[in-house]
């Protein structure tokens, strides 16, 4: 049998236990229907689960006074929200604690006069929920979108939590060859940069790796590329049911790891099935 080893920090974080908690809690006290504006957070599976306890994913601010709205762990633009209270909805923040930091981060650098750069995914709701705390600002992805941005002389930068540390490193370096003044604050979050860590190391020690998670997060998709560029034989997965037997043939070391938002039975019953799948061919 080989051995299963699971990453030292993987799985859901804090901001994503802290969202469940919120709305298993507003689930049970509600006399009506619950609803997240979007996704709670980006597992399927978990997003599945609350709406069997009848909180279901709406994509716009319902208008019916008085029943809960919970803001996913991505947060949202000022103006939605504000428009949920004006409709009396009561409101419950879900946002992750350290997205919010990065809200007042990109804030606060606007109002110092600095250009704002947020280093992130377009398109993504963390980075679309940044943009809205600073009018104006914009995403970059990567060195390479900085090409043709008309840049001021004074650029602040702020970045996506679930983002890596070199690729805000890279933009950060080609921004101080070209802007005179350049005020960095990181908001990578530090769990990101832990799983990360871990899963990089656990990966250059391992056959074989197996990552977790939702196939819309941004920070599990990162994971697995992390993994694959130390572990060839890197497996992304949403649910146990997509693992197969002849993925561990001949390893003697089996990796695993999970994404932010991915909660602690989903990595147990992983390993579990791991273990199966290997004695079965053993």
């Amino acid at each position: 049998m080989p051995t299963i080893t699971v990453a030292d920090h993987a799985g859901a974080c804090y901001g994503v236990q802290r969202a469940l908690e919120l709305v298993q809690k507003v689930a049970q006290q509600a006399t009506g229907p619950v609803h997240t504006l979007g996704p709670l957070i980006h597992n399927p599976q978990v997003v599945e689960g609350l709406a069997s306890q009848g909180v279901t994913v709406v994509d716009d601010v319902p208008t019916q006074a008085g029943s809960p709205l919970v803001l996913r762990t991505h947060g949202v633009v000022p103006q939605v929200e504000q428009a949920a209270r004006d409709f009396g909805l009561d409101v419950v923040d879900a946002t992750c604690p350290y997205v919010k930091r990065v809200h007042h981060a990109a804030e606060r650098l606007q109002e110092l006069g600095y250009q704002v750069l947020v280093v992130g995914e377009a398109g993504h709701p963390e980075v679309e929920a940044i943009l809205g705390h600073a009018p104006g600002a914009q995403a970059v992805a990567g060195v390479e979108q900085l090409d043709g941005l008309e840049l001021g002389r004074r650029v602040g930068v702020v970045v996506q939590t679930t983002q890596a540390k070199t690729t805000l490193d890279a933009v950060v370096s080609e921004l101080t060859s070209r802007v005179p003044e350049v005020c960095v604050v990181n908001t990578i979050c530090e769990a990101t940069s832990e799983r990360q860590q871990a899963a990089r190391q656990l990966a250059a020690a391992s056959d074989v790796m197996v990552v977790i998670g939702g196939r819309n997060s941004a920070n599990t998709t990162r994971l697995a590329k992390i993994c694959l560029s130390s572990c060839a034989r890197t497996h992304h997965i949403e649910t146990c049911d997509e693992l197969s037997a002849s993925w561990f043939e001949g390893a003697s070391s089996i990796g695993v790891t999970a994404g932010a938002s991915t909660p602690t039975s989903q990595i147990d019953e992983l390993v579990s099935r791991i273990e199966s799948l290997c004695a079965s061919t053993s």
